[in-house]
C-alpha cells in the first residue's frame, strides 16, 4: 500500500519499502534544500568577503602613507567605474561624457567650499561646509545627467557615443573660460574635507587608535572606504531588484523590453542621471585626492580611462568595475613607485619608458587581450577558474536530490508561483 504525506501544502504518495527508502535517501543524505543552497560557493564568497573587508578595516595600521593615498584615489575611481558600467555594462549606452560629469563634482566641491582669493587667477568660492559642498557636487552632476537624458533617452550606440562626446568638448570650454569659478588653465586649490567639526586633515585634532598616528592618509582611506562600499552595495541592490532587470532587458533588446512592458526611454534618462550622480561623487573623491583641480584633468582621455576600467573589469558586473578600478588607477602609481626596479620603466627624465607611458601601454595591451581571448573580463577570468575548480577530476558530484514523484524541484519547495511581473516603467 502507498502512503500519503501532506509537505508544504501538497501531497506526495510515498511508496513503502525498498523503494521508497531509496526515494527519500537522497533527502535524509543531503539535508534541506536551503541549507544546501546556502552552502558551497555561497558561504565560500560570504566568508572571502568578510576577509577582505576585515583587511580593508585594519590596512591602515600596517601599511605605508603612499599605499593609502593611491588606495583613496582608487575608491574614488570605483565610484565612477561602478556608475559608468551601470550605463554602458547594465544598459548597453555608450557614453564618453564620463569625464564631464566628474569635472562637475570636483568643481562644484572646490568652489561651494573654498573661500574668495586666488594667487595667478582670482577665484569665488561660496565656503560652505564640506559635507554640503559633496552632496551638491553629486546634485549637480545629476542635474547635468538629466538636462542631457531626454537626448540619451533617444539615442543608442554610437550615435549616443557622439553626442555624449559633445558634453566634454563643451566642458572644456566651459572650464578654461569660467575662471571665477573654475580658476581658468591654472585651476584652484580644493579645501580640506571635514565633517560636523571633525577634520580629515592629519594635525585638527591629533588622533591616535591603537599607538597608531592617525593623519590625513587614514582619515581619507576610511572615507573612501565607506562611500566606496555604500556605492558598491547600492549597485549591488538595484540590479537585482525590478529596476535592475528591467535594465537588463533593454541592454538585450529595447524592442522586446517594450513589449514586455518597460518604459524604455523612461528607463534610460533615469540610468543616465543615476550614472552622472555616481560620476559627480567620483570627482569629488578624485579632487580630494590630488588637492587641487584644473580643467586639463578632466579631458577625453580620462573618459577612455574609465571606460577602460568596466571593459576590463568586466562589463555589467558590479564587482568586475571595482577589480578594473583597482587596475587602471593604481597602475600608474605603482609603476612610478617602482620604477627603480623595473625593467625598461624609469622614472621622470630617465632614459627607459616613464612610468605613466608604460601604464597606458599595458592598458591598451590587457584590452586587447580581454576582448580577444575573455570578453567577460577580470571577472570572467575568476568564474572560469571556480568552474574548473568544479570540474575538477575526483572531485564529488553535487547531491541532487529528486522527490519520487520524478520532479525536479527541490524537495520540500513550496509551490512554485509565477515570477514577478514584467517591471512597468510607470511602477517601478
Amino acid at each position: 500500500m502507498s502512503e500519503t504525506v501532506r509537505t508544504s501544502g501538497q501531497s506526495e504518495t510515498r511508496s513503502p519499502g525498498p523503494a521508497g527508502e531509496a526515494a527519500d535517501a537522497p533527502r535524509r543524505a543531503g539535508g534541506s534544500w536551503p541549507a544546501r543552497a546556502l552552502s558551497g560557493r555561497s558561504l565560500l564568497g560570504l566568508v572571502a568577503a568578510f576577509v577582505l573587508l576585515l583587511a580593508l578595516l585594519v590596512a591602515p595600521f600596517y601599511v605605508q602613507e603612499f599605499w593609502l593615498r593611491t588606495g583613496f584615489a582608487v575608491f574614488g575611481a570605483v565610484v565612477g567605474a561602478i556608475g559608468l558600467n551601470l550605463l554602458v555594462g547594465t544598459t548597453g549606452q555608450l557614453s564618453l561624457a564620463h569625464a564631464f560629469f566628474l569635472a562637475v563634482g570636483a568643481f562644484t566641491y572646490a568652489y561651494v567650499c573654498g573661500e574668495p582669493g586666488g594667487v595667478a587667477t582670482e577665484v569665488g568660492g561660496l565656503g560652505l561646509p564640506p559635507l554640503l559642498g559633496m552632496v551638491l557636487g553629486v546634485l549637480l552632476a545629476g542635474v547635468a545627467g538629466l538636462i542631457f537624458s531626454p537626448i540619451a533617452a533617444r539615442l543608442r550606440g554610437i550615435y549616443l557615443g557622439v553626442a555624449s562626446l559633445g558634453l566634454v568638448f563643451i566642458g572644456q570650454h566651459v572650464l578654461n573660460t569660467w575662471t571665477s569659478v573654475t580658476g581658468g588653465f591654472n585651476g584652484r586649490l580644493v579645501p580640506d574635507f571635514s565633517l560636523f567639526g571633525f577634520s580629515f586633515t592629519g594635525t585638527d585634532p591629533m588622533l591616535f587608535v591603537l599607538g597608531v598616528r592617525f593623519g590625513e592618509a587614514e582619515r581619507l582611506w576610511y572615507l573612501g572606504l565607506f562611500l566606496a562600499l555604500a556605492a558598491y552595495l547600492f549597485a549591488r541592490n538595484l540590479l537585482r531588484s525590478r529596476p535592475g532587470r528591467a535594465l537588463a532587458t533593454l541592454r538585450d533588446s529595447e524592442t522586446a523590453a517594450a513589449v514586455m512592458g518597460v518604459n524604455v526611454q523612461q528607463y534610460k534618462a533615469r540610468v543616465f542621471l543615476l550614472s552622472s550622480m555616481y560620476a559627480g561623487l567620483s570627482g569629488v573623491l578624485y579632487a580630494l585626492s590630488i588637492g587641487s583641480v584644473s580643467p586639463e584633468s578632466f579631458t577625453l582621455e580620462l573618459s577612455f580611462l574609465y571606460l577602460a576600467m568596466i571593459v576590463l573589469g568586466g562589463l555589467g558586473s558590479v564587482a568586475g568595475a571595482a577589480i578594473g578600478a583597482l587596475f587602471v588607477a593604481a597602475m600608474p602609481a605603482v609603476l612610478q613607485r617602482y620604477a627603480d626596479a623595473l625593467p625598461f620603466v624609469s622614472a621622470s627624465g630617465g632614459a627607459g619608458v616613464a612610468a605613466g607611458e608604460a601604464a597606458r601601454y599595458l592598458f591598451g595591451l590587457s584590452i586587447v587581450l580581454v576582448v580577444m581571448f575573455e570578453p567577460g573580463g577580470l571577472v570572467g577570468l575568476t568564474r572560469r577558474f571556480r568552474q574548473r575548480s568544479a570540474r575538477r577530476p575526483g572531485a564529488p558530484p553535487p547531491a541532487a536530490a529528486t522527490p519520487s514523484n520524478g520532479s525536479s524541484r527541490p524537495p520540500n519547495a513550496a509551490p512554485t508561483v509565477p515570477s514577478d511581473p514584467p517591471a512597468q516603467g510607470s511602477t517601478a
